[in-house]
């Protein structure tokens, strides 16, 4: 047997606490301005209180952000790269984007920015950013946004021709650990363009502001001192302790502290050296700005870099502890340890890839892994601390208490967790975080049991066993994915052989919580129907799904109780898995097999047909309206979801859980009433092992079902699954109870609507997590029908397949999106050449939210990587059937 990798070994010692290879880490947000934590007006509106203009001025009190950086896991000292090119108006220390009444599809990065690399331990990093030479359009990208309406694209970066010419800066930069807190910082500059440029780079090492609140005790360190230390820097932090940053042949050392410039901000007089320091001196020549005393919170190493043409540039740090006795910064050993890293990761993803993959395929995944792991955050929020106020500042406004989480007094974020996207949404959203975590478990399965288990502490979970939606409305309504990823999460650590039982009892305890809050705030009317909110989809009906309906109508919704349906399916699974070990546990499966039954009964029949629409062969969300019951006929994903909620049992684990088997005996003898249109099928599979089929649908309904999902004039886009029909193109659905307004037709792309801020559509695009759902629940009805089941792929083709080959299909096209022609065009790229025609953008990838239900263009944000990295599984899938069948 071969000896595991370094990063490997790595990722052991870190688990077994030996060595906290995981204290640093691209940890730093990339926009801290405009989020909820920083916002206390009277109003809630995020982006007027902290707007960018201010992000450089004033001092955060809940994190940080900064361009290309990291910072240690609680953000005490962070380090990050600013620029000048000699023409923009501001320095450029972060990324700039509009917010959600700027944008005309909700709040969007305006910067060309990617993760390349990353190992789980932050052993080696490398993330590029692509800076013009002229003077950045932050006018022209609010006006011709503003200028535009939702029928229209956004207008982008790319889109002013900033880049044309190949006039930029190609700002790369790495990390490399030699050791838990020795980092070594490498900055290379290639002028990309056809003349000489010059180019202001300003590496600044900063203290997050725990001083100006008036709060003391944990968290709340005295100012830290950052001073010259001959050609380099020491940081004293009474937490962190002694750090020294070396560098090479600065032209400056600067110094201010990291503290509001309240003459600018709130036009008071505050201290001398403020936040904003380096801009005032660099770009506006105020040499008065920055501390002659050498010292403060906040220190750069300022490099004036004439650039030629095509000419490269490189610049060297070394950030490490003072116990670590560094004495020669940058001899040899140091290009030395970025090429062992390197190494080091490519036999890591060696070993996370099959040899069957293609290098492409390779290559983005690896890319996506690098987002995925450059994506996880510090995130601090405490929520009575933020109503209350602190000492030092001004009191928020009394009616906060009634307002925006106001009823989550318990909650106290303060880790490192994945977030959708730093950028856009630089908070964690607990059912992203749950698909981000099948990605990481092939990857760092301890970082992914840890992040669910964190989402289910008792900071986090609602005494009323509620878990966190995210950070604009804690209480809103998720899908209850969470025990899905925990048992998923769970059997891929199993088949590594690391069967984590401790892992999955200690999260099956808390989701019984989850599961009865869900039970009793959800099914108001006791009738296992359940009404759960937008549950994520946003704007996908005809209404918003998350707020009262208008004339006080209930809704029962067909994704809401096959989210619940899918729920009792997994925790059967985790409790008959438990009772292998402790038949206590087969009482409980048994209570979950029962109540999947009554509610997939209700699903099926309640009312006659429950929410099964026969007309249309489809499952609708109905309305209540004066003791009427009204069929939401939307072709959408709510009405594929309960395909979702289906497991099969083998006869022979049956066989050895006696008391659930009796239970269920009794149950099927004398519960007959229940069983009227689903699922409860036997069959022999392979080697003679009964299977047993536990799911919603029956099998003339699934396969009504499928034949809308499989019609390419309706969900089955070239790229995968769309989230509404595309019948809805032709025949759009308007409710007549709410007037001409309420209606829902087919759109591909971006949202034409501003509900949830419009930056999110579900009214037609292809959506990874709902896609990967459906491949995985497709593999399990493969498992029980085997050859016996075969459906028309596409419908109307006359092509038959069995489920097994639909699911590879589905695999098929969703990774299309990342496959690339022969001149290096993928479809996510839309209509912008740049990544295909210029040789210094090819190979490089974004992972987009969403994706063109047509065309396949990457939609939403550009970095949304968690939920995206599903790809890395649908591109190792795709391979291994190619290989399986010959291919």
């Amino acid at each position: 047997m071969s000896s595991p990798n370094p990063e490997s070994v790595r990722l052991q010692e870190d688990e077994r606490r030996e060595r906290n290879w995981k204290r640093w880490g691209p940890y730093l947000s990339e926009r801290q301005w405009a989020t909820v934590r920083e916002d206390y007006s009277a109003d809630g509106n995020v982006w007027d209180y902290f707007p960018h203009d201010h992000a450089r001025s004033r001092a955060y009190r809940w994190g940080e952000d900064g361009l290309l950086g990291i910072c240690d896991r609680e953000c005490r000292l962070s380090f990050a790269v600013a620029l000048w090119n000699t023409e923009d108006p501001i320095l450029k220390e972060r990324l700039f984007g509009l917010t959600g009444p700027q944008g005309n599809h909700g709040e969007d990065v305006k910067e060309v920015y990617f993760y390349v690399d990353a190992t789980p331990t932050s052993s080696y990093l490398k993330a590029q950013y692509k800076y013009p030479h002229h003077a950045f359009p932050y006018r022209r990208l609010i006006e011709e946004n503003g200028r535009r309406g939702k029928l229209d694209r956004e207008f982008e970066l790319v889109d002013t021709g900033i880049f044309d010419g190949d006039r930029y800066f190609d700002v790369t930069a790495e990390y490399a650990k030699a050791s838990p807190d020795d980092i070594l910082i490498r900055i290379t500059i290639w002028n990309r363009g056809p003349e000489m440029r010059t180019l202001h780079v300003l590496p600044t090492l900063w203290c997050r502001n725990t001083w100006s609140w008036g709060r003391t005790g944990e968290g709340f360190w005295p100012r830290p001192k950052i001073s010259a230390d001959g050609a380099g820097l020491l940081v004293e932090h009474a937490s962190l302790g002694r750090y020294r940053m070396a560098v090479r042949r600065p032209d400056d050392l600067l110094f201010t502290e990291n503290e509001t410039n309240a003459r600018r901000v709130f036009n008071y007089d505050g201290p001398p050296y403020a936040k904003d320091a380096f801009d005032d001196y660099v770009v506006h020549g105020k040499s008065d700005a920055v501390n002659p005393a050498r010292t403060g919170s906040k220190a750069a190493v300022h490099y004036r870099l004439p650039i030629d043409a095509g000419q490269r540039v490189e610049l060297q740090f070394r950030l490490f502890a003072e116990s670590e006795n560094v004495a020669e910064p940058f001899n040899d050993t140091f290009n030395q340890t970025f090429n062992q890293r390197i190494a080091e990761a490519d036999a890591f993803y060696g070993a996370v890839m099959p040899d069957y993959m293609s290098e492409q395929h390779k290559a983005v995944s690896r890319q996506a892994y690098a987002g995925l792991l450059w994506s996880r955050q510090f995130y601090h929020y405490a929520v009575l601390q933020w109503l209350t106020g602190d000492p030092a500042q001004p009191p928020p406004p009394p009616d906060r208490w009634k307002g925006r989480n106001a009823e989550w007094l318990h909650l106290f974020n303060r880790d490192v967790l994945s977030m959708p996207d730093k950028w856009e949404y630089p908070w964690f959203a607990a059912w992203d975080l749950s698909f981000h975590m099948l990605p990481f478990a092939r990857i760092d399965p301890a970082f992914a049991k840890e992040q669910l288990v964190l989402m289910m502490r008792e900071w986090y979970m609602h005494p009323s066993g509620q878990l966190p939606a995210y950070e604009f409305a804690f209480r809103d309504a998720n899908p209850p994915v969470h025990a899905w990823a925990c048992w998923r999460v769970y059997k891929i650590s199993a088949a590594k052989g690391q069967r984590d039982r401790a892992f999955l009892e200690r999260t099956f305890q808390k989701l019984l919580v989850n599961f009865t809050w869900w039970v009793n705030r959800k099914d108001i009317a006791g009738r296992q129907v359940f009404g759960g909110g937008f549950l994520g989809l946003d704007n996908v009906g005809i209404f918003d799904r998350s707020k009262p309906l208008p004339s006080g109508e209930a809704l029962e919704q067909a994704d809401g109780t096959a989210w619940m349906a899918s729920y009792c399916t997994t925790m059967l699974a985790m409790a008959m898995e438990l009772a292998a070990d402790d038949p206590v546990y087969e009482d409980i499966a048994s209570k979950f097999f029962e109540h999947f039954i009554e509610i997939a009964d209700a699903m099926n029949t309640l009312g006659g047909d429950g929410l099964w629409d026969d007309r249309d062969g489809f499952y609708y969300d109905k309305l209540l309206v004066d003791s009427r019951s009204i069929p939401v006929r939307v072709r959408s994903a709510v009405g594929w979801i309960p395909l979702f909620a289906v497991t099969v049992l083998e006869q022979e684990t049956i066989d050895k859980l006696p008391g659930f088997r009796k239970r269920m005996e009794w149950f099927l003898a004398n519960r007959k009433d229940l069983f009227h249109q689903i699922s409860w099928l036997e069959s022999n599979g392979d080697g003679g092992h009964t299977h047993r089929l536990l799911a919603i649908p029956s099998r003339d309904r699934l396969l009504r079902v499928l034949s809308k999902l499989l019609d390419e004039n309706e969900f089955l886009s070239p790229y995968g699954m769309r989230s509404l029909s595309k019948y809805h193109a032709a025949h759009p659905y308007t409710l007549a109870e709410f007037g001409a307004d309420a209606k829902v037709d087919y759109e591909p792309g971006e949202s034409s609507s501003g509900m949830f801020g419009g930056n999110s559509n579900w009214r037609g695009p292809i959506w990874f997590p709902i896609n990967y759902l459906l491949i995985e629940a497709l593999e399990r009805y493969a498992h029980f029908y085997g050859d016996t089941l075969k459906v028309e792929c596409p419908t109307g083709s006359g092509q038959m397949k069995t489920l097994r080959e639909v699911a590879f299909e589905l695999t098929e096209r969703l990774s299309k999106l990342f496959s690339p022609d022969a001149t290096g065009w993928c479809p996510w790229q839309g209509e912008t050449r740049w990544f295909a025609d210029n040789p210094n953008w090819r190979g490089l990838a974004w992972f987009h939210e969403f994706f063109d239900g047509d065309t396949g263009r990457g939609c939403g944000a550009i970095h949304q990587t968690g939920w995206t990295a599903l790809i890395t599984r649908c591109l190792e899938d795709e391979a291994w059937q190619k290989t399986r069948s010959g291919k």
